[in-house]
């Protein structure tokens, strides 16, 4: 059974000392993750967000390898063209050296023209920006000299991971696959889109190389675990509401997510599935019925979840599922 703990560090209202104590809580869940099986913390990145939904994915990604000793960390996507490519360089290579490799990052696009615009990137230009970062990124790493907008520029240290740290290109349409294929780079779309996948390995065998593809499983779950999963959506189902709410008004209709839900209402969320509260029960039946396949993505803190409930999350998916 694959256990991953996901977190984005959302909050409505964005209350500086309630979001202090939910920072503190999910350093201290992702060591009680690690010492209970789990195999990898995921964090993603957004910028301007009312809840504050994690904007400095880097600096939080440093904090949970340094809380860590062998879960994977992985980044879900970081959004490349919004960056000095080269601090990027650094700041991964780093990352790889003190976390023996363990940290892994999806290079996104992004699909946010606000964010484009607080960070004084030009979204029309967002595909060359993209090309461009991913190029300095490959050269960096090398540890070898190389020109960078008509200057001569080294960048070290070099990462651990060789050729370079576990980097991946995400997006759910042709360019990025195209993009994936032509530097090299495994493909990570956000949902299991078996048809760009195939594109994806097409162009990888035009260039010469063999793909990888790293996919989220067709039937993904966000999940959440309580003794009493009538009460627990009673109340607590407006937090995993409003993550669903808040991510769904950001995609556009070329976007495709595993995570992208449909639902206005409680009600509807908890009859969509995607957003799921589960007994120990109900984990440990899918489970078997899953056998090795079992994938399990636990959000205790989802949409500012009260950290005791996100807790007693934790504890019961360790004592009752895994245990």
């Amino acid at each position: 059974m694959i256990t991953v703990l996901r977190l984005n560090m959302t909050l409505p209202g964005i209350d500086p000392s309630q979001l202090s104590m939910m920072y503190a809580a999910a350093l201290d869940m992702v060591e009680f993750a690690e010492a209970n099986g789990f195999a990898a913390v995921t964090t993603d990145e957004h910028h301007g967000a009312n809840d504050g939904w994690m904007p400095a994915t880097l600096v939080f990604t440093g904090m949970l390898a340094a809380r860590t000793r062998t879960m994977s960390v992985s980044v879900q996507a970081l959004l490349l063209p919004l960056h000095d490519p080269l601090r990027v360089a650094e700041d991964l290579a780093v990352l790889d050296l003190a976390s023996n490799g363990r940290v892994s990052v999806t290079l996104g696009l992004g699909y946010r023209p606000e964010e484009y615009a607080a960070h004084r990137k030009d979204w029309s230009q967002r595909g060359r920006l993209m090309d461009e970062a991913v190029e300095a990124l490959l050269s960096a790493w090398t540890g070898e000299p190389f020109e960078y907008h008509g200057t001569r520029v080294r960048v070290t240290p070099i990462p651990r991971t060789k050729p370079h740290p576990h980097v991946m290109i995400g997006g759910s349409g042709k360019p990025a696959a195209r993009r994936a294929a032509r530097f090299g780079l495994p493909f990570a779309p956000p949902a299991s889109l078996p048809d760009l996948e195939a594109f994806y390995l097409e162009q990888c065998e035009l260039h010469g190389h063999p793909g990888i593809v790293v996919s989220p499983p067709s039937d993904l779950t966000l999940t959440f675990v309580a003794e009493d999963p009538d009460r627990a959506w009673a109340e607590i189902g407006h937090h995993l509401l409003h993550e669903a709410v808040t991510y769904a008004d950001w995609q556009t209709p070329d976007i495709k997510s595993s995570v992208h839900s449909h639902a206005r209402t409680v009600e509807d969320l908890r009859e969509e599935g995607l957003y799921e509260i589960l007994s120990p029960q109900q984990c440990r039946a899918r489970a078997k019925e899953r056998g090795a396949n079992a994938f399990t993505v636990l959000h205790p803190l989802c949409g500012g979840m009260p950290i005791e409930w996100a807790w007693n999350c934790l504890q019961l998916y360790a004592d009752a599922v895994k245990g």
